[in-house]
């Protein structure tokens, strides 16, 4: 398996976490252990408080319709619109928390750097939405933009789907399921920090669960937590292959992917493990492991070095370009 790794991040050794910081962190992830299902609620209302609204791009609403329900996207042109393909862009947040409103700043950052339109889904979110829901109102308006690329100014091929951890697992889950039903078609895929299997317990098979799952913010019993109330409770949709795409038993004819991972993340193994797999099923993969990130960095200022480096990686995979790669080697259990 091929893992990128950028100059910037292998030669920057004072980016590394210090040990001060690891126990700031520590700290800090010790409040995150606390039972999602009895906090969901405070922390969207939270969340929700630090979504302003700057008049950098021009905003507008367009609903899709799913079982008489409407499903929000908000579309985000860049003042200078350089680029006429389409991002399609599901945001994080465990299935459970952010929405929209708490992803502008992302979206808006996404389509200033590279000049596309994005449009960003507003999914129904666990626990009142539990799986299959909200990945179907995602799947309603990919198909509602594939079918009628017109709408939006593009060409189906000009479409790439996106999204970040939950949202990574959704555009993953989206293209399968398109495969499957055969509606539409996805040509590519951008997968930030992935959530792919349903272990996270100490059990996994993925080292970094276990490296990664105290310390760093995202901890192991909140990845639980959430997938958990997307779930509903029923362990056994979480061996769906649309809950877990690493679960699918066939991965052949997927679109050409971009895995991003975070070396800090304890999503970061199946990550790595659903790209790989992708290309061992004839999948074009790139996939890139971002040094000294935790989970949740792509939602920092620009001002981040890796955050910036994100983007150049979007962009250099929207051109069609090859990233500059090292070989490294993946650790999980057989």
């Amino acid at each position: 398996m091929v893992y990128c790794k950028g100059i910037e991040e292998m030669e920057k050794k004072t980016m590394a976490i210090s040990k001060a910081m690891r126990a700031a962190l520590h700290a800090l992830s010790y409040t995150a252990n606390i039972d999602v299902g009895k906090t969901y609620k405070v922390e969207r209302a939270v969340r929700g408080l630090r979504t302003p609204l700057a008049p950098l791009y021009h905003l507008w609403d367009h609903k899709i319709e799913r079982d008489g329900r409407d499903i929000r996207v908000r579309i985000y042109t860049p003042k200078k619109q350089t680029d006429g393909r389409l991002l399609l862009f599901f945001h994080g947040g465990g299935w459970v928390l952010e929405s929209v409103d708490t992803y502008n700043a992302v979206c808006r950052n996404l389509a200033r750097r590279t000049g596309c339109r994005v449009a960003s889904v507003e999914y129904g979110l666990a626990p009142e939405h539990v799986f299959p829901e909200g990945l179907e109102d995602c799947y309603a308006a990919a198909r509602e933009v594939y079918r009628h690329p017109e709408q939006f100014g593009v060409r189906s091929h000009e479409i790439t789907l996106i999204g970040d951890s939950a949202g990574g697992n959704l555009a993953a889950a989206v293209s399968l399921m398109a495969r499957d039903r055969g509606e539409f078609e996805v040509a590519q895929q951008i997968l930030i920090y992935p959530a792919t299997h349903y272990d996270h317990t100490p059990d996994s098979r993925f080292d970094s669960v276990r490296e990664n799952g105290a310390d760093y913010l995202l901890t192991a019993k909140r990845v639980n937590d959430y997938m958990a109330l997307y779930a509903g409770g029923d362990e056994r949709r979480m061996r769906n292959p649309y809950f877990a795409p690493l679960c699918a038993p066939d991965l052949s004819h997927q679109p050409r992917t971009l895995v991003i991972t975070a070396e800090f993340d304890p999503l970061r193994d199946e990550g790595e493990a659903y790209a790989r797999a992708l290309r061992d099923a004839g999948g074009d993969v790139q996939q890139y492991r971002m040094a000294d990130a935790l989970h949740g960095y792509f939602s920092l200022p620009m001002r981040f070095p890796m955050v910036r480096r994100t983007y150049d990686l979007i962009e250099q995979f929207l051109n069609g370009e090859t990233i500059a790669c090292q070989t490294t080697s993946a650790t999980e259990k057989t």
